[in-house]
């Protein structure tokens, strides 16, 4: 197997790692690993029985102390764990997510909770928990390592390594049974194929530092020019959906960065069509689910291509770029919708992600009492209580609300049936008039969420 080698510098305290660049061969031999995990078979290894305990109670991040109480013996990043793989001759798992993220709490339900999957990954495994928002460094290396492996990445992100930290396999969200599957079928490679995951370890590609993949030197003092803006905006224009914003994928993320550089491109080019699609896909994301229309503040990213239907959590790094976006795309424009939504998501961070000592949270979980979205979604009842009669059928017509509902059991994503000058012009009312019909409904909508 060919490999291009290319040392970097980019260390933990706790991590040394070589990284490399594998060319296609690498890849095909990747292939291999992977077809070979699935198609193994599931027999325990023959192991020692381990005294450790989970020693996440003491920890510093809520969020590995909402695992404290786990089955399984997690440990907190440090040389006593990879030390103690190193003794035992384990591989590590290294489960990386962060407090907000629902489908961390979603596996930490099903697996990590269950008594049969801690046992096992208890005797097979070395098992660590790390904050991605704590140790950003540390999830840095295995996304990385996850999206060579898969051309994807996520959270939860569960990576598998050899006892130095080098992983040889990753992947995100797993249900039980998929998850025994997977941690019998590495357990039992392991065991039975060392040398050739050592040697695929050895090789992988873990890590990106500030230096280019092809490892030619970043040149910061070289000029970035129009053609090579032209030649961005080429590869992306056929991906842009400029019917309802964004790119053309599900689900679908803001990605502030993108539409700022195509706010740049048509500064400096006067490029029409960048501008419409960056406008396009603020208009759409400010009418969708994917904004707070009560509240204020903007979710991850929604699941489906029309912004609708959000993933609930909220995260202060989206909200501060979202927010300079509008801020730039307001200055072009005027658009007064710009301008309440970056009024009304600077309240949000106020509000809710500012604490008594003036630091900031770094998110809002997409939980709540246990459910998903409970206090972003409503039933017609709440909506009727809410609003205690007044205009009701306006606001109910406004922000689409029916009986039936548009999302889970009967509840309602509140979601703008359009513009607020259009639906004003459309019942014939001034929108002076409109605008504090809805502020007002909006208000009480609030107090009562």
């Amino acid at each position: 197997m060919k490999c291009e080698t290319i040392q970097l510098k980019k260390t933990d305290a706790n991590l040394h790692i070589l990284i490399y660049v594998c060319t296609m061969r690498t890849i095909l031999f990747l292939t291999g690993i992977l077809l070979f995990i699935n198609s193994c078979g599931g027999q325990d290894p023959q192991t020692k029985k381990s005294t450790v305990m989970n020693k996440l109670k003491n920890a510093s991040s809520p969020y590995l102390q909402q695992h404290a109480d786990n089955p399984v013996h997690w440990q907190e990043w440090g040389e006593e764990a990879l030390q103690m793989a190193k003794d035992q001759n384990k591989p590590l798992i290294i489960s990386i997510g962060y407090a907000a993220c629902h489908w961390c709490h979603v596996m930490e339900h099903e697996c990590f909770s269950d008594e049969e999957v801690a046992a096992f990954m208890n005797e097979n495994f070395v098992c660590i928990k790390v904050d991605r928002e704590e140790r950003p460094d540390i999830d840095r290396i295995y996304m990385d390592a996850a999206q060579l492996i898969n051309g994807q990445g996520g959270w939860p992100l569960n990576a598998f390594a050899m006892p130095d930290g080098k992983p040889f396999f990753a992947g995100t969200y797993f249900n039980k049974s998929r998850w025994m599957e997977v941690l019998k079928q590495i357990s039992h490679l392991y065991q039975t194929d060392y040398e050739k995951v050592a040697e695929y370890a050895r090789k992988l590609a873990v890590g990106v530092s500030s230096e280019p993949l092809d490892g030619k030197p970043a040149k910061p003092d070289q000029e970035f020019n129009n053609r090579e803006y032209n030649s961005l905006w080429n590869i992306w224009k056929p991906q842009i959906d400029f019917n309802y914003g964004g790119f053309k994928r599900a689900p679908k993320f803001p990605l502030p960065v993108t539409w700022e550089f195509l706010l740049q491109y048509h500064y400096l080019t006067e490029n029409q069509e960048s501008l419409n699609a960056v406008l396009n896909t603020l208009d759409e994301m400010a009418k969708g689910g994917i904004y707070d229309q009560i509240g204020g503040g903007f979710a991850r990213y929604s699941v489906d291509e029309y912004w609708k239907v959000p993933h609930f959590e909220k995260m202060l790094y989206d909200n501060a770029q979202i927010v300079s976006l509008y801020s730039h795309a307001f200055q072009i424009t005027k658009k007064d919708r710009y301008r309440e939504i970056i009024e009304q998501t600077l309240d949000f961070v106020e509000r809710e992600l500012t604490s008594p000592e003036n630091g900031f949270y770094s998110s809002l979980n997409a939980d709540s009492e246990g459910e998903e979205g409970r206090f972003y979604v409503w039933t017609t009842e709440e909506m009727l209580n809410a609003l205690n009669g007044n205009d009701q059928d306006l606001v109910f017509e406004y922000y689409q609300v029916t009986q039936h509902g548009n999302w889970e059991e009967g509840k309602n994503i509140l979601l703008p049936v359009s513009s607020k000058e259009a639906f004003a012009g459309h019942h014939q009312m001034a929108l002076p008039a409109f605008n504090a019909l809805l502020a007002k409904a909006d208000q009480k909508l609030f107090r009562f969420r």
